[in-house]
């Protein structure tokens, strides 16, 4: 399912590109005050469940809890260190994947694989390590997401320290997409970020998307992931027209099968495995405003915008990065 954003109201039609651009710097630098005024701790519910695994864990395990739970992500912990040990996401299991599916010999050993051992893998493949950037939740808001942009990651966990004992403490992990929901709910000044996004510079570039067909086999697909250090990759049609999208997440319906090295399954086929409840794409078009995405992210939850012309063909992209980058470094 492709959902659209709604049409602007009649009234910005009649603003002046003069005063929309006046108002638009005022807003990004509001929300950038607001960020700066606000710690990662008060993004938090007031109840919340928090699963911490530790690294001698089984990573089929770890697989099992992550989806029974839910979730796309958690703190490790080290009990011989006694310490936060990293982050497990998405990309840990992709890189699974292509290690079983570059050394085959080695699939007989996938069952005694334990999250210690993804260092190993890591290696072979040459690759990313586990993410271990963090931040202490009375940090503001504006200095979480710079270290997000900085280590490029979609996440950040809140580390404290006890004081009597000096232990670290996981307190939660911050996603970009909360802390944009946040501001969404919070800083009235997303109302006034009403130019288009076309006529904002550099803020949807030229980006060399890379995508995939229904055919196209999801090895394919998962190289792509890898290699473009992305969370999705979008399906089109021979018109170049937007269908839907392979996501990061939809690769642990394979792993959970145990499916590691036979992927020469289609795209389309791959999909079947999703669950029902997958919330569908959502895409713009060069025209929309921030504003109008803000009150998307308010109202659904979203990671990416995927930018359409008036035909449905694929444009470009807009990930919750680019906004997080554009209020924080951008209007100067």
């Amino acid at each position: 399912m492709v959902e659209t954003l709604s049409n602007p109201n009649d009234f910005i039609l009649s603003l002046l590109p003069e005063q929309i651009a006046h108002d638009q710097k005022i807003g990004v630098k509001a929300i950038r005050l607001f960020l700066q005024s606000k710690t990662s701790y008060d993004v938090l519910p007031v109840s919340y469940r928090l699963i911490v695994l530790d690294t001698s864990l089984l990573v089929k395990k770890s697989l099992n809890i992550l989806l029974q739970n839910n979730i796309v992500s958690a703190p490790l912990w080290n009990l011989k260190t006694s310490r936060f040990a990293g982050l497990l996401t998405l990309s840990d299991f992709i890189n699974v994947i292509q290690y079983y599916f570059q050394f085959p010999e080695k699939f007989e050993f996938v069952d005694q694989l334990t999250l210690d051992g993804l260092r190993d893998i890591e290696k072979a493949i040459s690759v990313d390590q586990i993410e271990t950037v963090s931040i202490h939740p009375f940090k503001s808001l504006y200095e979480a997401c710079i270290k997000m942009l900085e280590s490029r990651a979609r996440r950040i966990p809140l580390i404290d320290e006890d004081e009597k004992t000096k232990r670290e403490i996981v307190v939660s992990v911050l996603t970009q997409y909360r802390i944009l929901k946040f501001v969404a709910l919070n800083c009235k000044e997303t109302k006034m970020l009403l130019k288009p996004i076309r006529d904002i510079s550099g803020f949807v570039s030229d980006k060399q998307l890379s995508t995939c067909t229904m055919s196209t086999p999801v090895i394919e697909v998962i190289h792509m992931l890898t290699e473009k250090q992305v969370a999705s990759i979008p399906i089109v049609d021979d018109a170049g027209k937007l269908i839907n999208v392979y996501e990061a997440v939809d690769v642990l319906a394979l792993v959970k099968g145990g499916m590691y090295t036979d992927l020469d399954l289609s795209v389309g086929d791959a999909l079947l495995r999703r669950p029902e409840d997958f919330e569908g794409v959502h895409t713009c078009t060069m025209n929309d405003r921030l504003s109008t995405i803000m009150d998307t992210i308010r109202k659904s939850r979203l990671h990416r915008l995927f930018v359409v012309d008036e035909e449905g063909k694929l444009v470009s992209v807009i990930t919750l990065s680019d906004i997080l980058k554009y209020i924080l470094l951008g209007e100067d």
